[in-house]
Order: C-alpha cells, then sequence, then structure tokens
C-alpha cells in the first residue's frame, strides 16, 4: 500500500496487539484469474519468526480453499477505527484557508502464500481458541465443549483450515502525523465532538501517538 514515512508503523508489537483486537481480515488472493476476497477472523501467533503465522478457518465450499492448495500468495488486510477530517477543525482555516478534507484510519497489511490445512484435530483447537478469546468479555462464556459432540463433529467437517506464514508486514496510522501541532490537536477535539464509536477510537489513537512521541522524544 501507499505509506509515506510519516503514516508507517512497523513495531510488531504494536501490529499483533493491532490484530488481536481487530481480528476480522480480509483476505485476498488471485486464483483462476480473477481476485478472490473473505473475510474471516484470524490469529497470529509469533513462530516463525520474525514474522509469526496467521490462522483461520472458511466454509469448505469457499474458492480460497482451492486457491490454498497452490499457496498462492495472499494478502490479509486488518482495519481499525476510521473517520473523516473536516478542514474546518483546522486552526489553519482561519489562518490562511489552504486546507482540504482527508481520511484518517489505522490498517495492518500481512502477506505470504496461503495454505490449506485439513486437519481435524488442528481445527477444534483452532476454533476452541478462536472462541475462547471472543467469549472472555462475556460473565457466562460460552464454550465449544458446550454443544453436543456430535454436532460439535458435524460442523468441523463442514469448515477448512488455512494458514499464512508472514513474509512481510505492512502497518499504516494514517492519523494526521503530517499537519502542525495544532491542526493535530483541532482533529482530535473534532472528532471527539462527534461522540460515535469510530471517531472516540480513532481520537484514542491520535492521543497514543502524540503520547509515545513524548515518551520518545520524537
Amino acid at each position: 500500500m501507499y505509506l509515506p514515512k510519516h503514516f508507517k508503523e512497523d513495531r510488531l508489537e504494536v501490529l499483533a496487539a493491532f490484530i488481536h483486537d481487530h481480528p476480522l481480515a480480509t483476505l485476498v488472493s488471485l486464483g483462476n484469474g480473477a481476485l478472490i476476497a473473505t473475510h474471516l477472523p484470524m490469529l497470529w501467533d509469533p513462530e516463525p519468526a520474525p514474522f509469526g503465522t496467521l490462522s483461520g478457518h472458511i466454509a469448505r465450499p469457499n474458492p480460497h480453499g482451492r486457491v490454498a492448495r497452490g499457496g498462492v500468495d495472499s494478502l490479509a488486510i486488518f482495519l481499525g477505527p476510521q473517520a473523516y477530517v473536516s478542514p474546518s477543525w483546522y486552526p489553519a482555516k482561519r489562518q490562511h484557508g489552504k486546507v482540504v478534507p482527508t481520511w484518517n484510519y489505522v490498517a495492518v497489511h500481512a502477506n505470504g502464500p496461503l495454505k490449506l490445512i485439513d486437519d481435524v484435530g488442528w481445527l477444534r483447537a483452532f476454533v476452541t481458541r478462536l472462541t475462547a478469546l471472543q467469549e472472555i468479555p462475556f460473565a457466562d462464556p460460552w464454550h465449544v465443549t458446550d454443544a453436543p459432540e456430535s454436532f460439535v463433529e458435524q460442523m468441523l467437517r463442514g469448515i477448512i483450515g488455512i494458514e499464512i506464514p508472514v513474509r512481510r508486514f505492512e502497518g499504516k496510522w494514517k492519523l494526521s502525523q503530517n499537519r502542525s501541532a495544532d491542526d493535530y490537536a483541532g482533529t482530535i477535539e473534532g472528532l471527539r465532538s462527534r461522540g460515535d464509536r469510530e471517531s472516540t477510537a480513532l481520537a484514542e489513537a491520535m492521543e497514543a501517538v502524540t503520547a509515545a512521541r513524548c515518551r520518545t522524544g520524537a
């Protein structure tokens, strides 16, 4: 993706934490002369170094299953908070008027060969782990073992596992880092004034960037 230096995020621990918090991926591969896209939750593991492995599962009839058998190079896209940024939030608008709208967002791209895992034991372990992580916030979490074993076995036969040994990560934190300190602060204030969850999350991401800069003296 287009990645100007001031928007680049390449710290592996930051990218891994982002994927943990935003696990729904858009998986894109080229198969039979056409692009195939699948939306699915994925988990990241740190091995093998340096970039680890992404894992997921898809329905057995999904065409991505046929593509995976060839180990095709694929792209997993993880998106975080995003929102429109109005130039009216910039003090620069009142000073000289040379401002335009933009869109702020956070995204992580992971590239690597797509591998198929047709193993019931692997699938059971994966869906158990995935479910356990997502059920953490609930007072009475659901467990895979809560369902009848025969039903679980039937469901597992209908899916297939996939893995991507990650060869390259790209992180883009497009958060107005190219604006002046006053315009940056004005954007945070404007986002918070909207009050919706996406805008608030984006404002918090911008504040985190500011805090990180203060810690490093950047």
